[in-house]
């Protein structure tokens, strides 16, 4: 028998009208996981394509459709049950509750394969059928999930090292010591880090030559620009 999807409900966030568990009638059969980056164009003269710049990851979203139907749970077409009886809960989640001014975090859970937490973004509802009367009976619910992390555990996970590690670097033609730093770390003005690191080798600041090797020390990603204060 298959296992049936949930969605569960932070007891933290959870209104007076939102239960701890939201039952799936059907699970969904497929969903899409998607995770994008969000890279901006720098444009250096002389060069035949900008450089791309990594500016930050953008959350991981998840994707699914969720059907509910109720033809079945009705004895008869005077006591039709309506759809929204099951579906008001999940529509619910993208609303803002009355305790936190906020729409709830969940995690959406299906067995041993998928384990979302996550804030829904957008939630769908499509209404297919209905009674003599006018009532849904059947809909198909389309719902977007962005996935929830505090800081300390975007921070733990992403275990960042580019910067706290010192390498070296071979000099090619044209680079400046401000277009090494925008490469290494990503801000051109941190060009004097690596003046100071060499400054036995570079009896000139123009004196860079192809081929040459230089040593690029390892700085703190946060730290200011010289001269600037924080």
């Amino acid at each position: 028998m298959p296992v049936p999807a949930f969605i569960e409900v932070d007891a933290r966030d959870r209104g007076p009208n939102l239960p701890a568990v939201i039952p799936v009638q059907f699970n969904p059969p497929e969903y899409t996981i998607a995770k994008a980056s969000q890279i901006a164009e720098i444009a250096i003269p002389g060069i035949d394509a900008p450089i791309l710049q990594f500016v930050r990851g953008q959350t991981r979203t998840l994707a699914l459709e969720l059907f509910f139907d109720t033809t079945r749970l009705g004895s008869s077409e005077s006591r039709v049950v309506d759809v929204r009886l099951l579906t008001d809960s999940v529509a619910a989640l993208g609303r803002m509750q009355p305790n936190t001014h906020a729409p709830p975090r969940i995690t959406f859970i299906w067995g041993l394969g998928l384990s979302f937490r996550a804030i829904v973004d957008n939630v769908q509802q499509k209404f297919t059928l209905f009674n003599a009367a006018g009532i849904p009976v059947r809909a198909t619910l389309t719902v977007s999930f962005k996935e929830y992390k505090t800081l300390e555990e975007q921070l733990q996970s992403l275990n960042l090292q580019s910067a706290d590690h010192s390498k070296r670097r071979v000099v090619r033609r044209r680079d400046t010591l401000a277009r090494i730093a925008f490469e290494e770390y990503g801000d051109a003005t941190k060009w004097r880090a690596i003046a100071d690191e060499n400054r036995e080798l570079l009896t000139s600041l123009r004196q860079l030559e192809p081929g040459m090797e230089l040593a690029i020390p390892a700085i703190d990603p946060l730290a200011a620009p010289a001269g600037v204060r924080r």
